[in-house]
């Protein structure tokens, strides 16, 4: 079990990267994917180290958290696609009575995953900016010593909502839809704006140059 030496840092990461995914998620992807492999490295390594000195501790806690990191950014695209085809999988169990046809179940999969794919800046909006507010709340209190979220911080988020039903956790679960929508909502306006401003620059890169016809006379060979 990570030390409470190593539970603050991870609670410090899990606010601050929780506050810029949830307002900036997606123009930082790739720093917060490398950011949130780094902590799950450092939460994950002091579990399955076993008996190891200080210094052989905190060598493989560095590794695993670079190792964590480099397997976020590298899979990212992958793990978009395949909760596409998880979610349509999902959906057609509902609609379908019985177990579906296996054709017809891999076809959908598969449809969902490009359906995910295609749409996938919009996904990925919503997904870092409530996955964010939930990092951040978690944060939060876990630096203010709650138990469930200090608990959190060396990987065991079974005390905490949504793993837990809502009653008594209503506080937290309205905290976080706030925060997410938010979030998302400033998301949106920023990347609606940044595309405005493209579109106006790519305009005016494509107008022709006006010169008055007597200049136009002078550098005319």
């Amino acid at each position: 079990m990570p030390s409470v030496s190593l539970q603050l840092p991870v609670a410090a990461i899990l606010l601050a990267g929780g506050l810029l995914a949830s307002f900036a998620g997606y123009r930082l992807l790739r720093t917060l994917l490398a950011l949130y492999g780094f902590a799950a490295g450092i939460i994950i390594v002091p579990l399955v180290a076993g008996d190891l000195g200080t210094w052989e501790l905190i060598a493989a806690t560095v590794a695993g958290g670079l190792v964590g990191a480099a397997l976020a950014i590298g899979f990212y695209l992958a793990g978009v696609a395949i909760l596409g085809a998880g979610l349509a999988a999902f959906i057609l169990n509902l609609v379908t009575e019985g177990d579906p046809e296996i054709r017809l179940l891999l076809a959908t999969s598969v449809g969902g995953a490009l359906v995910m794919l295609l749409v996938r800046h919009y996904v990925l909006i919503a997904a870092t900016a409530f996955l964010g507010g939930w990092t951040a709340i978690v944060g939060g209190m876990a630096l203010s010593a709650n138990q469930a979220a200090v608990a959190a911080t060396t990987g065991d988020v079974t005390q905490l909502f949504p793993m837990v039903p809502v009653d008594g956790h209503e506080p937290f679960a309205v905290g976080w839809l706030v925060l997410g929508l938010s979030g998302a909502l400033v998301q949106l306006r920023t990347r609606s704006r940044l595309r405005g401003r493209k579109a106006g620059a790519s305009a005016a890169g494509s107008k022709p140059e006006l010169r008055p016809p007597a200049l136009r006379r002078r550098t005319e060979p």
